[in-house]
């Protein structure tokens, strides 16, 4: 895999030399302000970075934002994939992400010489690919496409071409069954939506009647049957403020529940459960090794950084773009906030 991270230098500054007393905010707009940079921040980050951000919404959202930007500097508090995104859409501004190690389970399920040689076996298939992969995983594809806009995407492509799907099998699986189309599919899965229990799920419902369910298209089959909306993180947002009922179990990462509560204070936003019943296991790790101290730090160090080597870039770039047009018809949405 092509390494398209650029660690601190020697010498740069680390947590341990913040000083205690430090105004974080305040620091980080000072620095955003000199640099001319845009804080994008999935819903999937804590809140106190949401709060922070420029502008917070799903993956497509926060596509269009990199693509649209004028700011010279991207700070994006996601995970690594979607920093390269912003950075094969705009190569000439920095990209920045808080924390280097902040990967995804399902781009580590993908691996570029096993995703060719899958390929290779299915030439005559159209490769739809989930963005929730790495620079040379859309490099080998032909379309990508995120849970906002698959199923619009996937009403564009000839109905005479089978489809390979990647890297998420039980979003690809979910898609099949809503589109009928044929679908051959990778095993990969993201370890969040995997752990949401069928079992501990009935009996959340048995104890708050009242609750709809709304899902993530990554969670297993088993779990979706259970929901009343299934949908992306925005999509799910999108829900539960529309809806004139009063309290939602929510089947993905936690951290969206922020936004909700911010918006509809006066309603109850439940976690989906996890094997045992109380786990905290729909916290992302990846996610969560986004700090206010690494955002401020990678703006005083100027990394880490996103790299992609130009000819990788171009490959990456042609899919993406696709994705983009073929996807204008989705809304927009997210959440803008005062530098």
């Amino acid at each position: 895999m092509t390494d398209t991270i650029v660690l601190p230098p020697a010498g740069a500054a680390t947590e341990r030399d913040i000083d205690p007393s430090l105004d974080l905010v305040a620091e980080i707009n000072r620095l955003r302000r000199e640099r001319n940079a845009v804080i994008l921040a999935h819903y999937y980050q804590d809140g106190e970075i949401q709060d922070l951000a420029d502008f917070v919404g799903d993956s497509l959202d926060l596509s269009r934002k990199a693509a649209a930007t004028d700011a010279d500097v991207i700070v994006f508090c996601g995970v690594r994939f979607m920093g390269e995104v912003a950075k094969i859409l705009s190569p000439t501004k920095t990209v920045l992400i808080p924390d280097a190690d902040a990967g995804c389970s399902l781009e580590e399920s993908c691996r570029p010489e096993a995703f060719r040689a899958f390929r290779e076996r299915h030439p005559d298939h159209i490769a739809v690919t989930y963005i929730n992969c790495s620079a040379e995983i859309k490099a080998l594809s032909d379309v990508i496409v995120t849970s906002s806009n698959a199923e619009a995407i996937l009403r564009q492509l000839p109905a005479d071409r089978p489809i390979l799907f990647a890297p998420d099998r039980h979003l690809g699986s979910y898609l099949a069954r809503i589109s009928g189309r044929e679908m051959t599919l990778w095993p990969g899965s993201c370890i969040i939506h995997e752990q949401f229990s069928e079992r501990e799920l009935v009996k959340l419902k048995v104890r708050h009647p009242n609750a709809l369910v709304a899902a993530h298209p990554e969670c297993p089959e088993a779990v979706l049957l259970h929901a009343d909306h299934v949908g992306s993180t925005r999509a799910i947002l999108d829900y539960v403020l529309a809806s004139d009922r009063t309290e939602f179990i929510i089947a993905t990462e936690q951290h969206i529940i922020h936004q909700m509560t911010k918006a509809a204070p006066h309603k109850t936003f439940l976690p989906a459960p996890g094997a045992d019943g109380g786990c905290s296991c729909s916290n992302c790790p990846f996610m969560a090794l986004n700090t206010l101290e690494k955002i401020y730090l990678c703006l005083v160090n100027d990394a880490p950084a996103i790299t992609v080597p130009e000819p990788l870039r171009l490959e990456a770039l042609r899919p993406l773009e696709r994705m983009l047009e073929m996807s204008r018809s989705v809304p927009m949405s997210g959440n803008a906030h005062a530098s």
